[in-house]
């Protein structure tokens, strides 16, 4: 491994069909009141909502309802959680609910001592708390977004076409997790199947990223193994237990920061999913299987020997006879036919976008980059969300990103390609560590939000670039 990093995950987990029960030593560590964040009012149906509530008034605690959470939580949601919130002066937020109610009672828990808007402090600027956090635990009952282990919050603007996720700190994440496989059991097919690809692209999206030989990776591909076996049993038996209970604990390890370690991780599909997800409101593992074929089908020819080592190592690809591109294509024929057999989206059109869904926004970036002989402002060329595909892909060329320029963790990217505003950030960089470059403009923008133009030294490796493009 070639990467430098420090690991540390604060939440504790109590796993198994009798986990509930321990919510009676967690409760007394926290103040009085209570707020009980759920979604829609499936647990009230299935019996949870009942029994947490009867844990909860046995320990004393007062309780205030916030339900109604929706499966992609918005802004309004949100100010109206931290108004119920503040009201009750609550001391300690449960959600009892899947990846959305936790999202959400995170933004919840950053937002209500916070005296700016918190969409703008934590969702555009991209700034952590610097005010009290009022802590968060979660009684899982849908798998797929790991939010249970990790400070993920992903919240959707409508009247901005966004949908941004900040991935805060230690201090953010739950206290503790209780995950009851058993509580997945009620869950539409629908809903178990886009947790089930949620939790697959969570791994990839760390696992396609360097080149070193990286002990995360390993774990990846076991990981992604499991969620395979364990998929087809839980498609066509959905009742069982065991099946559930591994693709609970995969969904867990798929995105508690573990497999991250000492990897750039990637995160484009994550990107293009939710800019399909801020126009259409679709399900997140939906919008992640729709994108992703087309994203690595285009990128596989730069990335060949992992494409290569995932066909072999996740699929069982035997590479007898067959040249690197051949084991590799096949690799992803398989991950194809078994999306095909789960049941998952496998193209936006099933979820709502049209050729009508367009972006066009001049952006200005008005701070200091360094070096800083670079533009401050740029124009983005429109982009039919309908055709994220190898032709929109190819528009674009990828650039490794000094790794000594100053960075800043945001969260908007290069296909949506819906861009906000970043003035006043001072230096950007993407996650992973790379920008992006359109050719037609020479005007380079990261998927955060960065432009600026001639940003690419002369020679630089892209994954998106012809054969014989320069810059």
């Amino acid at each position: 491994m070639l990467g430098n990093f420090t690991y540390a995950n604060p939440t504790k987990l109590y796993f198994g069909d009798d986990s509930l029960k321990y919510l009676n030593d967690e409760l007394p560590k926290y103040g009085k009141t209570v707020q009980l964040i759920y979604g829609g009012g499936s647990i009230k149906k299935n019996g949870i909502y009942d029994q947490v509530v009867a844990i909860l008034k046995a320990n004393g605690k007062t309780v205030v309802e916030d339900g109604g959470v929706m499966p992609n939580p918005t802004v309004e949601k949100l100010n109206e959680g931290v108004k119920i919130a503040r009201e009750n002066k609550v001391d300690f937020l449960l959600a009892v609910g899947g990846g959305s109610c936790c999202d959400y009672a995170k933004a919840v828990s950053v937002s209500v001592h916070c005296d700016e808007n918190p969409w703008e402090k934590y969702f555009i600027r991209f700034e952590e708390p610097s005010c009290k956090v009022v802590p968060v635990a979660c009684v899982l009952t849908m798998v797929g977004t790991g939010s249970e282990m990790n400070g993920g919050s992903v919240i959707t603007n409508h009247e901005k076409h966004l949908k941004i996720g900040h991935v805060f700190g230690e201090n953010v994440m739950p206290k503790f997790s209780i995950l009851n496989p058993k509580f997945t059991l009620t869950l539409p097919k629908r809903q178990m199947v886009s947790g089930i690809y949620d939790i697959f692209n969570h791994i990839c999206e760390q696992y396609f990223s360097g080149t070193d030989d990286n002990t995360s990776d390993y774990l990846a591909e076991g990981l992604m193994r499991s969620v395979i076996h364990s998929s087809l049993i839980a498609v066509e038996n959905p009742q069982d237990y065991e099946a559930r209970s591994n693709i609970m604990w995969c969904a867990t390890w798929a995105l508690n920061t573990l497999i991250a370690k000492g990897k750039t991780t990637d995160w484009m599909v994550h990107m293009l999913g939710q800019a399909v997800g801020a126009y259409t409101d679709a399900t997140h593992g939906m919008t992640l299987a729709a994108v992703s074929l087309p994203y690595y089908r285009h990128i596989m020819p730069y990335g060949l020997a992992k494409f290569k080592r995932f066909a072999i190592n996740v699929w069982g690809v035997s590479a007898e006879g067959k040249t690197d591109e051949q084991v590799a294509k096949e690799g992803l024929a398989a991950l194809e036919n078994w999306m095909k057999k789960i049941g998952v989206s496998l193209n936006i059109t099933e979820l709502g976008a049209t050729p009508n869904s367009l972006v066009k926004q001049r952006v200005k970036y008005l701070g200091s980059l360094k070096p800083t002989s670079y533009a401050t402002s740029a124009t983005v060329a429109s982009v039919p969300l309908s055709s994220i595909s190898l032709a929109t892909a190819r528009r674009y060329v990828r650039i490794k990103w000094p790794m000594d320029w100053p960075k800043a963790s945001c969260n908007l990217l290069f296909s949506r390609v819906l861009l906000t505003p970043m003035a006043r950030q001072k230096a950007f960089t993407s996650r992973s560590g790379f920008l992006y470059m359109e050719r037609s403009t020479s005007s380079a923008f990261s998927r955060n939000g960065l432009l600026a133009t001639s940003a690419c030294r002369s020679g630089e490796k892209s994954i998106f670039r012809d054969a014989n493009s320069s810059f």
